[in-house]
């Protein structure tokens, strides 16, 4: 009798083993979050430990047996926390040598592993942070000073502290994080994948255009759940791709589309790819009213898209494609139960109070439930599968977000961020555009190497202050032009400069209001601004704060140079990288103009009726630049109406006044008209 020797490859065991230590990893999870009460640092530390074992057997560097070594010594470093915790205070915080040996050689395999998934640039920011806060920082003049701390207490504060790896941000990805992208594992495990393309295909596949609208349909509502740009791509790209050649659409389109409604499918709710649930833990907004107000900027977004998709189809005369396939009733009751009874048992469990974290595990249970509704029944089988796919999507997110802890406790020690909002506020000259546009710039770099998540985390705790002072300043400014700043503000002002105790109270022109606002001491501004404005303003220029930022950090994902999105979406439809970037980039411009709205407009002011004016102008105002854009409506622009377009556009995103809105509104509709008469000419 001979044995296969396959069976014996090293690859073989090495799957074998990833594939039931990410069982085991979900279950532990699983246990943790729902039904443990592990402290908080243990549970980061071991959340770190076993991901990191994980990832070393994914992504081996020389063999199995190597990485089984890396992985051991990172999970031996997770418990080692535990262990070592209370003989370290035992000793008044005084380091023995073991401490040294497994608080440095943690860190240094987290490095290793960050290298492994994200190159050269993460580890080396992470080291100079480090390093600031120990050694240079003290060389730097300025501002950006820091006089340093001794090495034991930055291991301190790095390994068995709270603040640093095993800190808050570890914590955000063993409970938000996780819960959520294994919730999308059994979503898609369930088969929900598949129902979102065949109801996209029965909504949308039957119009001119319709293959591009697919792609934009499916991506959106498979994103949310996934929480990952480029899983999303490859598994729904694969089929709308080339759908949409066959169509007739150019292939390097194809791919730019799926890769900017992959991008959009993070900014959808009720999930949000975890975002919304990271961005709640760290703002302390409700995570409801941030998925509430949610909505139509992310509809704003998809129609961004649409639009380009409607523009091409126009501009390549591709009309409908018939295709035999279910009708929309019927893909509801075959697959629906497996995607739409979950979500709904998600929402409906927030909405009574329940944490996220158990209301995905009760939204886990609910897929496996719902699914025996559908052909696709899970089984042990696929439960067990489902479990192995969560922790593989998860593994390398949360050796990444563990190892970012290090930048933003170096960044809470040393108040840098404070100072670095201090210093986009003083590059800015106090303009709120010009500041938005140096986070975008920060985050395309930074989004070169770090996913979304934690691009997002890094430039919330660097820049988040400085925009939530100036977007709170447009507020203080618009009360004082209506004469509505609190009575509590006016005294402060009024004891600080008495000659404007009598126009405190009164309506004046809003560039009066402006030069008043721009003479207040800027140490005094934090308490005009607290005292003069409602708690309502405030929640809503923080949240606008946030948004913003979480919105650009998305850009990475199509924005060359560095783009997976795109280069993920190009290798399925075989078109050059670099230039399906470009593309993808174009036809996500929605990433860049839509979080202007949110600095600007009270779209997510909470207050619905001016929430849909906005809406209903940029809805029109984003067709009308995407025509700018490509040169056509329902014909070729001439130069002068391309230009023309581009300023309707931009009078209808125009803020205020309401008449700039309707200007740009009667212009475009002009601009529709002439281009139809073309065509009927």
């Amino acid at each position: 009798m001979t044995v296969d020797k396959t069976l014996l490859s090293p690859h073989r065991i090495r799957d074998r083993l990833v594939f039931w230590l990410g069982v085991v990893i979900s279950l532990a999870h699983l246990y943790a979050n729902l039904l443990g009460t592990l402290p908080e640092i243990w549970m980061s530390a071991l959340h770190f430990g076993l991901f990191a074992a994980l990832t070393a057997l994914l992504l081996p560097a020389l063999s199995t047996r190597a990485a089984l070594v890396l992985g051991g010594m990172a999970l031996a470093g997770g418990i080692y926390v535990i262990l070592g915790e209370q003989p370290l205070f035992d000793r008044g915080l005084t380091f023995s040598v073991m401490d040294w040996v497994f608080a440095l050689g943690t860190i240094v395999i987290a490095l290793e592993l960050v290298r492994r998934t994200t190159g050269l640039f993460i580890p080396v920011v992470i080291i100079l942070a480090v390093f600031y806060v120990v050694w240079w920082g003290r060389y730097v003049p300025g501002v950006l000073h820091f006089p340093g701390l001794s090495l034991e207490t930055i291991a301190f504060r790095s390994y068995f502290g709270g603040e640093g790896m095993f800190g808050p941000i570890a914590r955000i990805s063993s409970t938000f994080v996780f819960m959520f992208i294994l919730f999308g594992a059994f979503l898609i495990r369930s088969g929900a994948g598949e129902f979102v393309i065949q109801m996209a295909k029965a909504v949308a596949g039957k119009v001119t255009g319709g293959p591009g609208f697919v792609a934009v349909i499916s991506s959106g509502l498979t994103g949310t759940v996934t929480g990952s740009a480029v899983a999303n791509t490859v598994t729904t790209g694969v089929i709308t791709i080339p759908l949409m050649q066959r169509a007739g659409f150019p292939a390097r389109f194809a791919a730019g589309v799926e890769a900017a409604a992959s991008t959009g499918g993070q900014l959808m709710p009720p999930i949000m790819g975890a975002g919304a649930f990271v961005m709640a833990s760290y703002t302390q907004i409700p995570y409801l009213q941030i998925v509430a107000v949610s909505v139509l900027p992310a509809l704003l977004y998809f129609a961004s898209i649409c639009f380009f998709v409607r523009i091409e189809a126009k501009k390549h005369d591709i009309k409908v494609v018939e295709e035999d396939g279910p009708a929309l009733g019927q893909v509801l009751l075959t697959r629906g139960p497996s995607f739409l009874i979950p979500i709904a048992v998600l929402i409906a469990l927030l909405v009574d109070g329940f944490t996220p974290t158990y209301a995905a595990g009760i939204a886990i249970l609910a897929v496996i439930v719902s699914s025996w509704l559908t052909p696709d029944r899970m089984g042990p089988k696929a439960i067990v599968e489902a479990l192995a796919l969560g922790s593989r999507n998860m593994a390398f997110t949360a050796v990444l977000l563990v190892a970012i802890g290090l930048v933003v406790n170096a960044v809470a020690t040393t108040g840098i961020g404070a100072t670095f909002s201090i210093m986009i506020s003083s590059w800015a000259d106090g303009n709120l555009f010009i500041a938005i546009l140096l986070v975008a710039a920060a985050s395309l770099v930074l989004g070169a190497g770090l996913p979304v998540t934690a691009s997002y985390i890094v430039l919330a705790t660097l820049s988040a202050p400085a925009l939530y002072h100036m977007i709170a300043g447009t507020h203080l400014v618009h009360a004082l032009a209506d004469g509505t700043l609190a009575e509590g503000a006016r005294q402060v002002l009024a004891a600080a400069r008495p000659e404007l105790a009598e126009v405190l109270g009164a309506p004046m022109t809003r560039y009066a209001a402006e030069q008043l606002a721009a003479g207040i001491s800027p140490d005094l501004m934090p308490l005009i601004v607290e005292r003069g404005l409602d708690a309502g303003l405030l929640t809503a220029a923080l949240l606008s704060a946030h948004m913003i930022i979480f919105w650009l950090s998305q850009d990475s994902n199509v924005t060359p140079p560095v783009c997976l999105v795109a280069f993920a979406a190009a290798a399925i439809a075989k078109t050059p990288p670099v230039a399906t970037g470009f593309t993808a980039w174009k036809i996500a411009k929605g990433l860049y103009i839509i979080p202007f709205l949110f600095a600007y407009t009270p779209i997510l002011s909470g207050d619905w009726l001016a929430a849909l004016q906005v809406f209903g102008f940029a809805l029109i105002g984003v067709y009308a630049l995407a025509g700018a854009l490509d040169g056509y409506l329902e014909r070729p622009l001439p130069p002068l109406l391309r230009v023309l377009s581009a300023v309707a556009g931009v009078f209808l995103l125009w803020p205020e006044p309401l008449t700039v809105n309707l200007v740009g509104l009667v212009l475009f509709v002009a601009l529709f008209a002439i281009s139809r008469r073309r065509v009927a000419a």
